[in-house]
């Protein structure tokens, strides 16, 4: 007898009990003091300076629009203007809201809030739509203070998550590290560019162009394709020797064979390789920017549950790290469709009467910067994890464009990532026959950077406290393997792992520490 599945329905969303957004309600606030005790104080910041005004929830202007310097006497002042006024008008009751700008509200912000003001903050975007029909074609610091009065009264001005400044720094070394990247990849296109307009052909002869010192080498020490020829197999040898490079005879050969047959540079050749040299140099100081930026990224991923992501095949330290400096602390996040929601991986829709647009194209206003890094996650997926491989393959096959397929595997993360870090477990699937295991990608990125084993100790034992007390046996295994590897000397070379693999595996409770007989 055939059993039916029980098709799962849809999900509804739950009838709004308010037309203002969730953040931005204060309306039982105001039904508790009454609206004329209410004060909403109003400020559109710039770089230099800010404009106030205070009003009531009716919108009676109790202060007029006021210019405050950004000085801590102007901002000072401020405050116990506002606090006057509010004792003088009988004001039982209100918020400061700031209309965001770049970064220079963040002052205004700090300060009221740590006045004991609760400071919300209005998008600029809110600020011109209730301008717009009220002033038309008239933009003025006044006419967006009353702008910001009407938003806040609908519930347009919004409440912050408090900003926690471990949260905020792994954010800021993330992003720049990012930057570093992308400005490596446009120097990369730069020195070809000029390495190509002095020597052409030369790039070619090296498959590791970038990772290898022999072609740098050889640019400053021989500075064209005829003094290459005159040097001949054995000079060139020699002088990689005594440089320290590592080579073999058949990379040295292929230059040699390029410069017999090289074609003429263009003009300006020498100044085309001075240029290719110094960016070059440039870029070695931003890849060894980079690596010790990733280290310190490494070190404050061990610190939050998103290293628990590192347990799911085709995500590494870097990208857990970018996912989590953008997303900041899970408990910000009700369920995994608020984080896709931040990060505006769901369609537009447009309806009225009876058309209905469910599925335009991705929403616009949202978090590009989460976007982002849920996007460049899914590639790593679609590329390093074969589950999703097979599905990449299979829409591909369906004649689904690129794009949609990138969003699809970022949907699936996102509610992967949820059940990982907020549920505090590691990943499991009944697809795979297992999973990856956390401190042994931590103990091969910090090998791969080469971290002093202080540091490496320091994020294994900090990753260990984040770990659920049952997956600790499992953890261990492959640090076990390692240590007897290292210890039967299968693996060879210097072993500095050998002294803090113990301490770890002891932290875990699968292993002792052996201490020295004291002699006594």
């Amino acid at each position: 007898m055939t059993r039916t599945a029980n098709r799962r329905r849809p999900s509804r969303r739950p009838a709004p009990t308010s037309v203002a957004k969730p953040r931005g309600v204060l309306h039982p606030r105001v039904q508790r003091v009454g609206p004329e005790h209410f004060g909403i104080v109003c400020f559109d910041c710039a770089k230099a300076r800010s404009k106030l005004l205070l009003a009531d929830f009716y919108g009676r202007v109790l202060i007029p629009p006021t210019t405050i310097a950004h000085t801590r006497p102007a901002l000072d002042a401020a405050v116990a203007q506002v606090r006057q006024a509010f004792a003088a008008h009988q004001l039982r009751d209100g918020l400061v809201a700031i209309e965001r700008t770049g970064r220079y509200h963040r002052l205004v912000q700090r300060t009221f809030a740590a006045a004991g003001f609760e400071t919300r903050i209005l998008h600029p975007f809110v600020t011109k739509q209730f301008r717009q029909p009220v002033d038309p074609g008239h933009k003025t610091d006044d006419t967006d203070l009353s702008a910001i009065h009407r938003a806040t009264v609908t519930g347009c001005a919004l409440l912050e998550a408090t900003r926690d400044e471990a949260w905020t720094t792994l954010q800021l070394v993330i992003r720049h590290r990012r930057d570093l990247v992308e400005k490596g990849a446009a120097l990369n296109c730069q020195i070809r560019d000029h390495l190509e307009a002095a020597l052409p052909g030369y790039a070619a002869c090296f498959d590791q162009l970038w990772e290898s010192a022999l072609p740098w080498h050889l640019l400053r020490h021989f500075s064209s394709a005829a003094q290459l020829r005159a040097a001949g197999l054995t000079s060139l040898g020699q002088s990689l020797r005594q440089a320290g490079i590592r080579f073999q005879q058949r990379t040295v050969q292929a230059v040699l064979d390029w410069a017999e047959q090289a074609a003429p540079g263009d003009i300006a050749a020498p100044q085309h390789q001075r240029l290719a040299l110094a960016l070059y140099d440039d870029r070695l100081r931003k890849t060894q920017e980079i690596q010790a930026l990733e280290r310190e990224i490494a070190g404050r991923l061990a610190r939050t549950p998103y290293v628990l992501l590192l347990s799911c095949p085709g995500i590494n330290v870097v990208s857990a790290a970018d996912f989590a400096g953008e997303m900041g602390p899970i408990e910000h996040y009700a369920n995994a469709k608020c984080l896709t929601g931040r990060a505006g991986l769901r369609p537009s829709r447009y309806q009225s009467d009876q058309v209905d647009h469910a599925n335009g194209p991705l929403v616009r206003k949202c978090n590009r910067a989460l976007r982002a890094a849920i996007l460049r996650v899914a590639e790593n997926l679609i590329v390093c994890n074969h589950h999703f491989q097979h599905l990449a393959r299979q829409w591909t096959g369906q004649g689904k464009d690129a794009r949609h397929t990138r969003v699809k595997v970022g949907l699936r993360f996102c509610r992967i990532a949820f059940q990982l870090v907020a549920g505090r477990q590691v990943f499991r699937h009944p697809c795979i026959q297992g999973r990856h295991y956390i401190l042994d990608k931590l103990t091969a990125f910090h090998r791969e950077h080469e971290s002093p084993m202080p540091d490496v100790l320091r994020d294994l034992q900090a990753a260990v406290g984040q770990v659920p007390p049952r997956e600790h046996a499992a953890e261990a295994q492959p640090l076990q393997e390692e240590l007897q590897r290292i210890q039967d000397g299968r693996r060879r070379g210097p072993q500095p792992l050998s002294g803090i693999l113990p301490l770890v595996l002891a932290r875990l409770g699968v292993g002792a520490v052996q201490s020295t007989e004291s002699g006594e």
